[in-house]
């Protein structure tokens, strides 16, 4: 047994396209029943739901740095389990991981919409901000299964899922042992010191941007024209797994509107003020920077073109959603005791009658929060926010999906905007205005926002499940309760931490999702409108992409996500081809390839974990900051390090032969 522990390593065929009649064979063996679901793996999986939920509540509000649990969850799971020599450690470690990471995607449901209610002044109590991110939670799960064949295994190696990758790799090598452990503690260990150095000392620059040179600054100023680049381990590592065709096209995306559409914005509109949203914007976009008009209006359009992308895939999609729907049809309809072959272990979902039965209850519970919560009005008032809540949580569910599985980051915020301006103008046409309709705009929100963040994270959950070979279902069932362990955690953390702080004036909380959704919102219920421009022009973009056959929703997330993450990605996916292409043995490329995987998730596993920990001293006020250091010299100096580690990375991968 300790032999097969470590030999344990991914199949070969993980990563890549099936060939035709090629099966995947993940770790654990379907035929085989292995303990998942232990009270050691529940009771470890809730506490990390509590511990997680509370810390990055706590930090995504005061500091503004929404972490993600996966990883760090993954490195205790392997710790606690290896200290405790518990048997079948790797199906129990899935469970634990399953479980605890809700706490990362519900507190981003929450923290991006729930503070507005404090920043607006309005009355909402704990029980209905907790109703608001369980319910979700609980809708996010559901809507997502019936989707999980075909996002985990028909399109098994069309996806990178770069979150699921790093995070399959820290419990299989923390599993076995031996020279991957060895190749992934390594890195972990230089990519966290890396960014750990860069987040908390400033001994360099954690961007470097064209302005650092004159006449960088000169037509920054002038044309509207700058360049920026995360200089971090863990983004360098994301963009390897994310591989180079899906990095180019979201950094097209960037390209597009940092090159072309803001200088254009300034070479056309340079000397005026456009307040598309009547929000009191009094400067020109000529007197703003670059990075303000981004924030201001080109993001804007980021979010139509991904809602847009959205949209072209769920109708692209639609045989998956049609195969569904036909088989809760067929389910219904069959008879006790009909059943032909019972589903194997690792392909065994929750029953679609299971799934229909809760979302219908689901949607009966939204429908009561809503008309007797004292979220809306009338029944009238409740049966459209319903409405709204499902039909969007269903559509972008698969959005969210895509999303994950493309650049491991869910553009949750964006879709999030889009959701709150349309909830808006049809509350606004149903009567409710004022502060009655922010409450209710921002607790439908709060749902939507908790439903397609859930989503996302969950379908990271199954892809690690289907690479080791866990139990669907379990893992299914028992994501409701991390969801309301979450729920419960966050809502708390959030009520205590405004008592304490409060989310306006003087020391007041960040909470910047939150302070740009209020911002939105609160013009549409004072007669403003929304920037229906910027959206239609991210939507023709997006149109046109679909046309010429180019990935429309990588794309728009380029333009969504800052410039400064994505062009690291490219450089990051452009060492991913160069490792995997240089010998003319296909068995050496693949072999150095693989090493490069786990380099690149010791450099994400790294930098999450010590990100953590400098945010943790950050609000600690432990000030270790060399700021003049890194105000003089921090830019000029971050090149240096950047290039070693792209440096190591590709020395490291390819000292690799097939052996």
């Amino acid at each position: 047994m300790e032999e097969n522990k470590k030999n344990m390593q991914l199949p070969e065929n993980a990563h890549r396209e099936l060939k035709a009649g090629e099966e995947y064979k993940p770790l654990l063996e379907p035929a085989k029943k292995y303990a998942e679901v232990t009270p050691y793996s529940v009771a470890i999986g809730v506490l990390m739901v509590i511990l997680f939920s509370a810390a990055a509540a706590y930090l995504g509000l005061k500091v503004g740095q929404v972490f993600e649990a996966a990883i760090p969850i993954a490195i205790i799971a392997v710790g606690l389990t290896g200290a405790l020599r518990k048997n079948d450690s790797l199906s129990q470690n899935v469970i634990i991981q399953s479980i605890g990471g809700c706490s990362g995607a519900v507190v981003a449901g929450a923290i991006f919409t729930l503070p507005a209610i404090y920043i607006l002044g309005v009355e909402v109590n704990y029980w209905q901000m907790v109703l608001s991110s369980l319910l979700g939670g609980v809708l996010g799960i559901l809507f997502l299964i019936p989707f999980r064949k075909y996002f985990v295994k028909e399109m098994h190696g069309k996806y990178p899922f770069p979150e699921a990758t790093a995070t399959t790799q820290v419990l299989v090598s923390g599993e076995s042992g031996g020279d991957s452990a060895k190749t992934l503690i390594a890195a972990g260990a230089i990519g966290g010191l890396y960014d750990f150095l860069v987040a908390t000392f400033g001994t360099w620059a954690e961007t470097i941007s064209t302005t650092v040179m004159h006449w960088g600054q000169v037509v920054a100023d002038k044309a509207k024209v700058v360049l920026k680049m995360n200089t971090g381990a863990a983004v360098l590592g994301l963009g390897y797994i994310i591989g180079l065709k899906y990095a180019f096209i979201i950094t097209c995306g960037s390209l597009l509107v940092w090159l072309v559409i803001i200088p254009l914005m300034n070479l056309i509109w340079g000397g005026s003020v456009i307040d598309l949203m009547h929000t009191g914007i009094a400067t020109t976009i000529g007197e703003m920077a670059p990075e303000e008009i981004f924030k201001t209006y080109a993001r804007h359009i980021g979010i139509g073109g991904i809602a847009t992308a959205g949209i072209l895939g769920i109708i692209k999609s639609f045989g998956v959603i049609k195969s569904a729907a036909s088989l809760a049809v067929k389910e219904f309809k069959r008879k006790p005791g009909t059943l032909d072959e019972k589903a194997i272990r690792t392909d065994d979902d929750l029953s679609m009658k299971t799934i229909v039965f809760g979302v219908v209850i689901a949607l009966l519970c939204v429908f009561a929060f809503f008309a007797f919560g004292g979220v809306v009005h009338n029944v009238w008032q409740a049966l459209v926010g319903l409405l709204i809540v499902a039909i969007i949580s269903f559509l972008f569910t698969t959005v969210a999906a895509n999303a994950i599985a493309i650049v491991g980051s869910n553009p949750v915020s964006g879709m999030t905007l889009m959701t709150l301006i349309i909830a808006s103008l049809i509350l606004v046409a149903v009567g409710l205005k004022g502060n009655a309709g922010m409450v209710a705009a921002l607790l439908i929100g709060g749902v939507v926002c908790t439903a397609l963040s859930v989503a996302g994270s969950f379908i990271t959950d199954l892809k690690i499940g289907y690479w080791i070979g866990s139990t669907p279902k379990k893992q299914e069932g028992w994501k409701f309760l991390g969801v309301a362990v979450s729920a419960v955690t966050v809502c708390g953390v959030m009520l205590v931490l405004n008592k304490t702080y409060g989310f306006t004036g003087e020391n007041a909380l960040v909470a910047p999702q939150a302070n740009a959704m209020a911002a939105v919102i609160q013009p549409m219920f004072s007669g403003g409108g929304a920037p229906w421009l910027l959206y239609g022009i991210g939507a023709a973009i997006a149109l046109i992409l679909n046309f010429c056959k180019v990935p429309a929703l990588p794309f728009a997330l380029g333009m969504f996500i800052p410039i400064d993450l994505n062009l690291p990605l490219v450089i990051g996916g452009a060492i991913s081809w160069y490792v995997g292409s240089r010998s003319k043995d296909a068995a050496v490329n693949a072999a150095r390839q693989e090493k490069g995987t786990l380099i690149a998730s010791g450099f994400i596993a790294g930098g999450a974990l010590m990100g953590v920990v400098s945010a943790i001293l950050r609000f600690a006020n432990v000030d270790l900051f060399l700021t003049e250091w890194n105000a003089n010299f921090g830019e000029a100096v971050a090149i240096v390090p950047f290039l070693a580690l792209i440096a190591y990375t590709v020395y490291a991968s390819m000292k690799t032969d097939k052996k």
